[in-house]
């Protein structure tokens, strides 16, 4: 089986001089939720800017179902979804019509657009909201509709940056429970979030980014070794966490590729 999300050896960042990544590479199968933590300035959000194709790597690359950006841009950008950490949208397009666009943009067929759209907004508890201008919405409700439109298309990856921001329960309960099925259904998600008992409970395995490199990676016994956590230690990945970038739990060397 095949990685949907190959990146290898990415070294990157916004100047050639200063590199912000070092050396990146790990892999997101099918079927499959990576966690991606880190504190602020880690590297996450530029990891994930390389992903979208917003940045070039300085060396290594990324590929999305087997083609990189300069192979292939249409296939590539259409390989993926993205919601963002703030919601970005058209004050003067209604919720539907913001659907409707990101539908026409991935090409989705009138026959499969409308039972999608309808099942989103009834998922997310917007059906009631779909006229409504997006610059009238509150920000989670806008956090919904970056989330509905992502969901639309059904692309193989998912790319979830802090999506729980501005979400009620109700909201959030939808989106784990949505990103249960999407798993299911053969598609990968890497999701970065601060909420580590949430990362835990519903990703596969996990990417601890430290100083743009990749200081642990694996499942929760990989992450907790990699920290220096007895096996007899009932630590969860918060604590493991906190020792690696804390206590000196690694070495602070870089990780190789994850199968």
């Amino acid at each position: 089986m095949q990685p949907i999300l190959e990146v290898r050896q990415l070294t990157g960042g916004y100047s050639p001089r200063r590199p912000v990544l070092h050396d990146l590479s790990f892999n997101v199968m099918p079927g499959e939720m990576i966690g991606l933590i880190g504190l602020n300035g880690a590297g996450k959000s530029t990891t994930i800017k390389h992903i979208l194709g917003l940045m070039k790597p300085h060396a290594g690359e990324v590929r999305i179902a087997g083609t990189t950006l300069a192979n292939d841009p249409d296939t590539y950008r259409a390989s993926f979804a993205y919601v963002p950490e703030t919601p970005v949208l058209f004050d003067e397009l209604t919720v539907q019509e913001h659907m409707r666009l990101t539908g026409m943009a991935y090409g989705v067929e009138e026959q499969a657009f409308e039972p999608r759209a309808a099942g989103l907004l009834d998922e997310f508890h917007m059906t009631g909201k779909k006229s409504a201008f997006a610059g009238h919405l509150s920000k989670g409700m806008k956090q919904k509709v970056m989330i509905m439109n992502a969901l639309l298309p059904e692309p193989p990856l998912y790319v979830i940056d802090e999506p729980f921001l501005g979400l009620d329960p109700l909201g959030i309960r939808s989106l784990l429970e949505r990103l249960v099925e999407v798993k299911r259904s053969g598609a990968a998600i890497l999701m970065s979030s601060h909420i580590l008992s949430t990362v835990e409970a519903y990703c596969d395995r996990f990417l601890v980014l430290h100083g743009g490199r990749l200081i642990a990676a694996g499942k929760l016994d990989d992450v907790k070794k990699r920290a220096g956590v007895e096996k007899a230690e009932r630590a969860s990945l918060e604590e493991a966490f906190y020792r690696l970038v804390t206590s000196g739990g690694s070495d602070g060397g870089g990780h190789g590729p994850v199968a």
